[in-house]
C-alpha cells in the first residue's frame, strides 16, 4: 500500500514491517488526529475464509484486552481487512539485546511489566503462544507493550527471517504455533499448550535480556528445536550479580516438564517485585570443584552461625549443653545449589539443604552429623526451602505448587496443601499453635500476602 491510500478514517503513510499475518502501516487518523498501526491481511490471502476467520479472532482477542502493557485496538477495517492498533513507539526488545546485555536495573523493571502483560491475558484466558522479544516493545519513558496477542493462532505460514511454524489445523494436538527458539517443548513436539507455554517464553525473554544471547540456539530450525527439547541454558553466562532469586525463577520457568514448570505468571510478577537489587558478584563456577568449596563454605558458616546464635546470650544452652563447634564435610558427591537455604534439625544433629546429584536432578539431602554419609530423600525430586518438624523425624518442602514432607526414616513424600509462591515455611509445636491437639502438627507456609495460609 503506498503512502496516501485511504481505509475509512485512516490514511497510509508508510511500511512498518511484514509478518506471517499480514503487512504493518503507519497510518494517520484523520478523525482524530492521532498515528496509529494498521495490520493489513496480505490481498493473497483475503479470499481465504478460514483466514479471515483467524484474522478476526485475533481482532477479538487483542479487544478484550485493556491494559497499559499491552498494545490497543482501536477498531476493525473490512475492506480490505485490516486492524487499527496502538502505534507504539520506541525499539523492541530484539533491536536492544543486539547491542549486549541489558543491565538488570533495567532488565528487572522490562520483565515486571511483561508479567504483568500476560497475567491480565491469562486472568481472560488468552494466551500469547508467540513471545518473544520481537514482540515486545519498550517506550522511551520505560513503558512495555507486549504486541500480537493472537498472532500464534492466525499464523499460517513460515517466514524465513521470523521462523514461525504452523499445520493446516490450528487446534488440538501435533500443532507447532510460535518462533522456534522461544517454544516451550510442548509447543516443540507439537503438543497442546497453555499458559505455561508463555511462562517458558517468559523465561526465554528475561534470560536473553540479562545474558545477550537466547537460551537454545543452533544452525537450523531443527537445531534449535532439539536444544528446546533436549538442552538446558548455558547458566554460567548470566552476570554474576544476578540476585538468586532471579536465578531460582529462571529455573522455574524453564522447567522442561510443564507439570514441574512454574504455574502462574503472577508468582513471577511478585518474584520479580521481592527482588531488592543485584547481589554481590559471584565468581562463575568452571569446574565441579569450585561449587563444591562454595557449598561446605556456605555449609560451615550457616551451621556454625545458627549454633553460635543459640550461645550469644550465655555460655550454656537451654538444657545446660556448652554449644557445639563444628565443621561438616562429605559433600563430594554431589552438587551444592548454594542458592537455597540451610536448615538445621531442632536438636542440631543433621542439616538438611537442596542439592543437585551427579544425575542433574534436584533433590533434599540430609546430613546426620552422626555419620558421614550425605543422604538424597527419596520422594524429594525437585524440592526446594526445606524445614523439619519439632521432633525432628519429618522434613517438609515445596515441590511445584505444593507444600510436602517425607519421614526421615522412609516412606513415601505425602501433600499437604497447595502453596504457590513460596517464599520458605516452618513446621510449628501443636501445643503452642493450635486450640486442639491434632495431627499432623501445625504449618506455617510464608506464601504472598493474597494467598490464605493453612496451618492445620
Amino acid at each position: 500500500m503506498i503512502p496516501g491510500t485511504r481505509l475509512g478514517p485512516y490514511e497510509i503513510v508508510g511500511p512498518l514491517g511484514v509478518g506471517g499475518m499480514g503487512e504493518v502501516y503507519r497510518a494517520r487518523d484523520t478523525k482524530l488526529h492521532r498515528d496509529v498501526a494498521i495490520k493489513v491481511l496480505p490481498e493473497a490471502f483475503a479470499p481465504d475464509p478460514e483466514r479471515l476467520s483467524r484474522f478476526e479472532r485475533e481482532a477479538q482477542s487483542l479487544a478484550a484486552l485493556n491494559h497499559p502493557n499491552i498494545a490497543q485496538v482501536f477498531g476493525v477495517i473490512e475492506q480490505p481487512p485490516a486492524l487499527a492498533m496502538e502505534l507504539v513507539e520506541g525499539e523492541d526488545l530484539s533491536q536492544r539485546i543486539v547491542r549486549g546485555p541489558i543491565p538488570l536495573a533495567e532488565a528487572l523493571p522490562i520483565a515486571r511489566q511483561i508479567a504483568d502483560a500476560l497475567d491480565a491475558a491469562h486472568e481472560r484466558g488468552i494466551v500469547h503462544r508467540d513471545l518473544k522479544p520481537a514482540n515486545i516493545k519498550v517506550r522511551e519513558d520505560g513503558t512495555v507493550k507486549v504486541l500480537d496477542f493472537g498472532l500464534a493462532k492466525a499464523v499460517t505460514d513460515y517466514d524465513r527471517n521470523s521462523p514461525t511454524f504452523t499445520s493446516p489445523a490450528m487446534t488440538g494436538m501435533g500443532v507447532i504455533l510460535g518462533t522456534a527458539a522461544y517454544m516451550s517443548p510442548e509447543q516443540a513436539k507439537g503438543k497442546t499448550v497453555d499458559k505455561r507455554a508463555d511462562i517458558w517464553a517468559f523465561g526465554v525473554v528475561l534470560y536473553e535480556m540479562l545474558a545477550g544471547r537466547t537460551a537454545f540456539a543452533g544452525e537450523s530450525m531443527t537445531e534449535v528445536l532439539g536444544a528446546v527439547v533436549l538442552k538446558d541454558p548455558d547458566w554460567t553466562l548470566l552476570p554474576p550479580a544476578t540476585p538468586s532469586r532471579v536465578r531460582d525463577l529462571l529455573r522455574r520457568c524453564l522447567e522442561k516438564d510443564p507439570k514441574r514448570r512454574l504455574r502462574d505468571i503472577a508468582d513471577a510478577a511478585y518474584e520479580l517485585n521481592a527482588v531488592d537489587g543485584p547481589a554481590a558478584p559471584q565468581p562463575i563456577a568452571s569446574t565441579r570443584r569450585v561449587w563444591i568449596v562454595g557449598g561446605l563454605c556456605l555449609l560451615l558458616g550457616a551451621a556454625l552461625a545458627s549454633l553460635v546464635a543459640v550461645g550469644l546470650g550465655s555460655s550454656t544452652t537451654e538444657g545446660g549443653r556448652p554449644p557445639q563447634r563444628f565443621a561438616v564435610s562429605g559433600l563430594s558427591t554431589l552438587l551444592f545449589d548454594p542458592f537455597q537455604a540451610l536448615t538445621l534439625r531442632p536438636d542440631g544433629g543433621a542439616l538438611a539443604f537442596r542439592g543437585r546429584g551427579v544425575d542433574g536432578v534436584e533433590r533434599i539431602y540430609l546430613r546426620d552429623f552422626a555419620s558421614l554419609e550425605v543422604r538424597a530423600l527419596a520422594g524429594t525430586e525437585g524440592g526446594r526451602m526445606p524445614f523439619f518438624s519439632p521432633d525432628g523425624e519429618w522434613i517438609a518442602f515445596f515441590s511445584g505448587n505444593s507444600l510436602k514432607r517425607v519421614p526421615l526414616g522412609g516412606g513415601p513424600a505425602q501433600t499437604i496443601a497447595p502453596a504457590a509462591g513460596p517464599a520458605g515455611g516452618t513446621w510449628l509445636d501443636d501445643a503452642r499453635s493450635c486450640s486442639s491437639r491434632i495431627q499432623p502438627p501445625a504449618f506455617s507456609a510464608f506464601r504472598q500476602p493474597e494467598a490464605p495460609c493453612r496451618r492445620c
